[in-house]
């Protein structure tokens, strides 16, 4: 093999490790799930992908009889050196991460990419002669190398299934190092908290309120899965906590379970039961029975909280601890409810009354009728915790809006900002709405690729949703293809003026129509912002 031909398959074999990226990222986004990323293959097609086929076609090229092997290998470099270009400039909205196991997985796909490489070039053509079919060892190498690049896909699906050993070995041994540190603190308090959605809002508003008066940890950012709860322990937790705040999210039955197990917890706080991740829950009962699971592993004298605005919350039956429910829209029979709420530029002020007569006046810089609720949640923890009511006042007044949560900014320009970009959801998304609503000093503009994760009721609701907006709002962007459909018929379906319907493939897009649209007093609500995943 000669000076020329190794570097040509130096160029490729660097394009075919830069190709690789882009498979473990979606594995990434797709929580190293085999059967979701195969899912999300065959939904975006991404085994077809306009890069895949670029690669098939320079596979045929180098075979082709159209110019010299040399030419046609001069060529394909080319093409590998600008699409490798193109895929390290490419931005994605969640980048990323190199954590131990994309490194390990990262790893597995070389090792099995470059043996079957170098395989080939030891057993074909080493004299170099045409050695099969008539072509050269060389091009026979190239042609394995470029359709690795092809079925990339196929190589990180196998690296994550030969690396499942590994992993359950790796995750027995935190999991073993996280119960250990909770073993040693009897007297911590731990503090659940799941739902469809609010969890992380309400985890936020707890930790706030509780630091009155504790030592607190939380998990923190979406920390929500058995191995980032264990992460958090191990590497967080310290001998003078006294509450830890653990937020536990779930994309299959026994997730929950399986963090309980490890934690232990003593009060539990149930959120919302909805229609989140019906694609992988397939029914609303099995939304139910995991996101109270947390119910179900609370000791005897723990306490669960539960959220009555939610039909399969409320009519949930628990036996094995004692509840209190709480509610908003809701509130007929709660422990605890919101009540005179009001809006104003400031925020909101409101009152908490409790089922014995008990009342506490709140401010927040906070709006929104599903922040208020979830409020009332993190209040009626701290109650029965025992912070004072002059400290949960205190608290709640200095509560600042979680990042992409219903949070609200005013521009140098005087436009405000919703933001509400994480995980729309349909009760979330419908208040996002109301809000905006609420905004009448200039254009009231909505920016949303819609709701996913919904199974066959995804459609439905995003039709919804579109009702909705064509209701309260002044203009719409609809952004992607992914719910176009449905949320432009529910937008048509009401007497919204469809001049001011406008259809982007792209945040990007969408950014370049308000740059032209904005002026002082209107208002831009985004509401969600679908992962890289999807499109």
């Amino acid at each position: 093999m000669n000076a020329f031909t190794i570097i040509i398959l130096v160029i490729c074999g660097i394009y075919m490790l830069v190709n690789f990226k882009h498979d473990i990222h979606m594995l990434q986004q797709n929580s190293y799930r085999i059967d979701r990323y195969w899912k999300w293959i065959n939904r975006s097609g991404d085994a077809s992908s306009a890069t895949r086929l670029v690669n098939l076609g320079i596979l045929f090229l180098l075979f082709s009889t159209l110019l010299t092997p040399a030419l046609n290998a001069i060529l394909v470099a080319a093409v590998c050196v600008v699409q490798g270009v193109v895929a390290l400039r490419e931005k994605f909205k969640k980048p990323l991460v190199f954590t131990p196991r994309v490194r390990r997985i990262y790893s597995v796909c070389g090792i099995l990419s470059i043996g079957a490489v170098l395989a080939t070039a030891l057993t074909v053509g080493r004299d170099g002669s045409d050695a099969f079919l008539y072509y050269s060892g060389s091009q026979v190498t190239l042609g394995v190398l470029l359709l690795i690049c092809v079925f990339s896909w196929a190589i990180a699906i196998a690296a994550v299934w030969i690396l499942k050993p590994v992993e359950a070995a790796i995750n027995r041994h935190y999991r073993n190092e996280a119960i250990e540190i909770l073993r040693s603190m009897p007297s911590l308090k731990v503090i659940g908290i799941t739902g469809s959605y609010g969890k992380t809002s309400t985890k936020h508003y707890l930790e706030r309120i509780l630091s009155e008066h504790f030592n607190v940890l939380m998990t923190p950012g979406s920390y929500n899965t058995p191995m980032g709860v264990i992460r958090t322990v191990r590497e967080m937790m310290k001998p003078y906590h006294e509450v830890f705040i653990c937020e536990m999210g779930a994309k299959q039955p026994g997730d929950i379970k399986e963090i309980c197990d490890i934690v232990h917890p003593h009060f539990g706080i149930v959120t919302a039961v909805g229609p989140m991740h019906l694609e992988s829950f397939k029914t609303m009962e099995n939304v139910q029975k995991t996101k109270f699971e947390l119910i179900d592993a609370l000791p005897g004298d723990g306490l669960g909280i539960i959220n009555s605005d939610f039909e399969w919350c409320a009519k949930r039956e628990v036996n094995n601890v004692p509840t209190v429910h709480y509610g908003v829209s809701n509130p007929e029979g709660c422990d605890y409810r919101a009540e005179d709420v009001r809006y104003s530029p400031e925020g909101t002020d409101f009152t908490i009354t409790g089922k014995d007569g008990s009342r506490i006046e709140l401010h927040t810089k906070l709006v929104g009728e599903c922040n208020i609720s979830n409020l009332v949640a993190a209040v009626a923890a701290a109650l029965r915790l025992g912070v004072s009511e002059s400290e949960i006042r205190r608290a709640v007044a200095s509560i600042d809006q979680v990042e992409h949560r219903l949070s609200v900014k005013r521009t140098p320009g005087g436009v405000t900002i919703i933001d509400d970009a994480f995980n729309s959801n349909p009760s979330g998304s419908r208040m996002a709405v109301e809000v905006l609503a609420q905004f009448t000093g200039g254009s009231r503009i909505i920016v949303t690729p819609g709701m996913i994760e919904l199974g066959s009721e995804q459609d439905k609701l995003n039709r919804e949703l579109g009702r909705h907006i064509g209701n309260n709002v002044d203009v719409a962007v609809i952004v992607g293809t992914y719910n176009r459909q449905a949320l432009v018929e529910g937008i048509k379906d009401t007497e919204f003026n469809c001049d001011n319907l406008i259809i982007v493939d792209s945040f990007a897009e969408s950014q370049n129509v308000l740059a032209k649209m904005l002026k002082s007093g209107d208002t831009v609500l985004y509401e969600n912002d679908l992962p890289d995943s999807f499109k």
